[in-house]
């Protein structure tokens, strides 16, 4: 029998009720979605029984900023419990919101390597090796946050099995090692596999020129692509306006103040933050993070948006847009901008510190 012609409304209502490969894998571990801009808050953040995982609590973290190319889950370890072994085909990084324990992880299982972990803790799970996460704390839940490539590896794939049970084994990462989860000596650029406490981290001079006396941190975790940094800038000032990639997920560590995020030509998000936000500012947005707090900000950002080139295969370069680049100089931002920011500092009682960094600033020194 001849199959039935596919007509144009039959295949748009295909389309509408498509759901993508990752989308159905969502679905079936049960678990919430949150959607948006930001996070205003990881640590209340409501969390859903994830089954699969034995008995942990999680919720998965799908901002708009990752335009699909990544994501985010919140996951939370009950008191003396441990969360079920399991692998798989893509990157993972975690940062230790709350509590402590450790992760066991291996490619043989006569061979595990275990690493303890606390509060301010960061690192990343070597690419489909086995691993497990125990809560050491017989009174006291322990949550974290992680980034992952889940979204493109398993739309690209669009198959469970290749993706959860591949037995492939990723050497040139890990191999099983003993000491693999040892915290090498800081760098500016920091290759190491675990960071015991990233709120102690030192931060350096230099690097990205993002003005107001910023320092930073980059770290490059596993051999994996993700590469992540610690970012600081002190009470009273600004950075200067970037762009780049998607995915990169702020996790604010310390300090009060609020981001601008806008694409260019569009009008400008305002996202007010604290310890515990989260946000992700979407692919070739503009976005300026002004600290209106008390003390200096610290921020967590973690995401490979920094690396996936252009339109037409070029890299961001943060040199002034003027000259072809992706950043804009204090002298070329909005005017407004600045105003809005002594208002803010006013209003919070801090005083302006961006006299000797901008040509706009009322509190020259």
């Amino acid at each position: 029998m001849a199959k039935a012609q596919t007509t144009i409304e039959d295949e748009v209502k295909e389309r509408i009720s498509y759901r993508s490969p990752y989308e159905r894998w969502k679905e079936s571990e049960g678990l919430p979605t949150l959607r948006g801009l930001f996070v205003k808050n990881l640590y209340d953040l409501e969390l859903a029984p994830w089954h699969s995982s034995g008995d942990g609590l999680a919720a998965f973290v799908n901002l708009e900023g990752t335009g699909g190319f990544n994501d985010a889950y919140v996951a939370e370890i009950p008191a003396g419990k441990l969360l079920k072994p399991h692998r798989h085909l893509f990157e993972e990084t975690i940062y230790i919101l709350k509590g402590q324990g450790a992760t066991s992880v291996w490619i043989s299982p006569e061979k595990k390597e275990t690493f303890e972990w606390q509060e301010g803790s960061f690192f990343s799970i070597p690419m489909n090796a086995w691993h497990e996460h125990f809560n050491a704390s017989g009174q006291e839940a322990a949550r974290y946050v992680a980034m992952t490539s889940a979204p493109r590896v398993i739309d690209t794939f669009n198959n469970y099995e290749f993706v959860f049970e591949n037995p492939f084994v990723f050497r040139d990462r890990f191999s099983g090692e003993e000491g693999y989860f040892k915290q090498s000596d800081p760098a500016q650029q920091w290759s190491t596999n675990f960071i015991a406490d990233v709120r102690a981290c030192r931060t350096f001079s230099g690097g990205f020129d993002r003005g107001a006396g910023a320092k930073s941190t980059v770290f490059r975790l596993v051999n994996n692509t993700v590469k992540s940094h610690v970012s600081q800038w002190t009470v009273g000032s600004y950075k200067k306006a970037h762009r780049h990639g998607p995915g990169i997920h702020i996790v604010i560590i310390r300090g009060h103040g609020y981001s601008l995020m806008w694409q260019e030509g569009k009008p400008v998000e305002r996202i007010d933050w604290g310890p515990g936000s989260m946000f992700v500012p979407p692919e070739m947005w503009f976005h300026q993070h002004f600290n209106t707090g008390a003390e200096p900000v610290f921020f967590l950002a973690i995401g490979w948006g920094s690396d996936k080139p252009k339109s037409g295969g070029k890299s961001y370069v943060y040199k002034s847009v003027k000259e072809g680049g992706d950043q804009i100089e204090y002298e070329d931002e909005d005017p407004k901008f600045h105003l809005d920011f002594e208002a803010a500092l006013k209003e919070s009682g801090a005083d302006c510190r961006m006299g000797g960094y901008h040509p706009f600033c009322t509190a020259k020194s």
